[in-house]
């Protein structure tokens, strides 16, 4: 692996202690929020929800909470999960090419006879393996804890909303990543790919308030992701094919991108 993608091996190499404290803080997040709902049960849940504004309710979709499944989709999935899985996704993007530049270190890789393709493809690939394992270590604990926390989670629902919890991280990463690649910059790399995470969020937020304001959630990657309820319904393969599909094509922007312009130091 090595030899045949070393690009994507160094970056393997240096970046494995950020891995591990997302890893350990998503799994401090989900040790703390899963077991909640046995200690307060569907009914005392309903409750707390009924008690709450109901703007608010709609927009963290909170009324999903009254069943195990819809607990784990709106706390986990759905808010502090995708919370942190974006902000390291965005943070993997930007650095991978605007914050590698800013630091000098691109040009002195692209000295060794590295392509700029291989350089955007690589760590782009790296990107994608570590928010895969983000991913599949929500599925684990999620799954590790649905018999003891009464959750009542399908193992099948549960492996699909994986599938799309880490495409919808991705889009906001691969948008870093391309605007990093365009400019050469890691701050507006960051901005943008963060802007694509909170637009998706408020514009599903927003979609949720009244029928009138609904055309939102077309326009919303976190709609497409989680409209269907993925974790009680099971996935939207169209709207995992529209998230797959637009980071690729930023992916490969990305790659034009840097073909395109000068290097600096």
């Amino acid at each position: 692996m090595s030899s045949s993608l070393p690009l994507f091996a160094k970056v393997a190499r240096d970046t494995w202690p950020g891995l591990v404290g997302w890893a350990a803080a998503i799994a401090g997040t989900t040790l703390v929020y899963l077991p909640l709902h046995r200690s307060f049960g569907d009914a005392s849940i309903a409750q707390v929800i009924e008690s709450m504004p109901q703007a608010l309710i709609k927009a963290l979709n909170y009324d999903l909470m009254a069943s195990g499944p819809g607990y784990v989709q709106a706390t986990i999935y759905g808010l502090l999960g995708f919370a942190f899985l974006t902000i390291a996704a965005v943070g993997w993007g930007g650095q991978a090419v605007g914050g590698d530049e800013e630091a000098g270190r691109l040009e002195l890789t692209l000295a060794h006879a590295v392509s700029r393709s291989r350089v955007v493809l690589e760590r782009a690939l790296a990107m994608t393996l570590k928010v895969i394992i983000l991913a599949g270590v929500t599925l684990a604990l999620v799954l590790a804890l649905n018999g003891p926390s009464d959750l009542g989670i399908d193992v099948g629902n549960a492996l699909e909303t994986s599938v799309i919890f880490a495409a919808l991280a991705l889009l906001p990463g691969t948008m870093a990543l391309c605007v990093g690649a365009w400019t050469g910059r890691r701050v507006p790399a960051l901005v943008a790919g963060a802007a694509v995470a909170v637009l998706g969020y408020t514009l599903n937020a927003l979609g949720n308030q009244d029928d009138n304001l609904e055309w939102m959630h077309t326009l919303s990657p976190y709609h497409w992701a989680y409209g269907n309820q993925p974790l009680i319904n099971g996935v939207d393969w169209g709207g995992f094919a529209l998230l797959a599909g637009l980071s690729a094509l930023l992916v490969a922007l990305a790659v034009v991108g840097l073909n395109r312009r000068d290097v600096s130091v």
